[in-house]
């Protein structure tokens, strides 16, 4: 009968030529292996990424039309503003400039009159000086043909020495502010006379009823 060394174990075969680093090595390597799955997370990451960036460009284009509408509307009512401003400033200088007409009448009549003349000269003349400064401009003169859209005509006559619609009176001149009538010319009218014939037919007719020039 065989009896056991007490203290040894017994211990499992190794292969010969099998060092113990290759046990360990073996050890712990692990028995299952791993597929690839790295290159599918990439792929992953890099197409969330684009949709990211997909979605804060389309944001950035809304926000920058946006703002090109908000400049467009800002810029419109810039313009508005201004435009409206200067229609207002030439509406109240020509209310004023058109209570002032008839101070202006005067001073034309006395002028035409021979009486403006010492201190009351040199106040008219100040007066008129500032109104043309403000933009207030005279017009109607004698012997122009008379237009219906600046013109008023207050008396009327027949001229044979016309050939068209005058004025050969100025009652009251008109004035302007730029293209803007306030107070159109009031003015005396002579027309041709109805049946009056040009003098270069008159003469015509002379010199047939007469057998033409003489022949020397």
């Amino acid at each position: 009968m065989t009896e056991e060394t007490p203290g040894f174990e017994e211990k499992p075969d190794v292969p010969s030529g099998a060092g113990t680093d290759d046990v360990a090595e073996a050890a712990e390597t692990p028995s299952t292996e791993e597929g690839p799955a790295a290159p599918a997370g990439d792929a992953a990451q890099t197409a969330g990424l684009t949709a990211q960036l997909d979605q804060l460009r389309s944001a950035l284009g809304e926000r920058t039309a946006d703002l090109q509408r908000l400049q467009a509307e800002y810029q419109n009512y810039r313009r508005r503003v201004e435009r409206d401003r200067v229609t207002v400033k030439e509406i109240a200088v020509a209310g004023l400039l058109t209570e002032l007409l008839p101070v202006l009448d005067d001073i034309g009549r006395a002028r035409d009159h021979g009486e403006l003349v010492g201190g009351f000269k040199s106040v008219a003349e100040s007066l008129e000086t500032v109104a043309a400064k403000m933009g207030l401009q005279q017009f109607g003169k004698e012997g122009e043909p008379f237009d219906p859209t600046i013109h008023e005509a207050l008396m009327h006559s027949y001229a044979p020495d016309v050939t068209e619609t005058t004025c050969v009176a100025i009652l009251q001149p008109g004035y302007r502010i730029g293209e803007r009538t306030i107070r159109p010319a009031r003015v005396a009218v002579a027309e041709p006379q109805p049946g009056a014939t040009p003098a270069a037919k008159e003469e015509k007719s002379a010199d047939e009823e007469s057998g033409g020039p003489e022949e020397g």
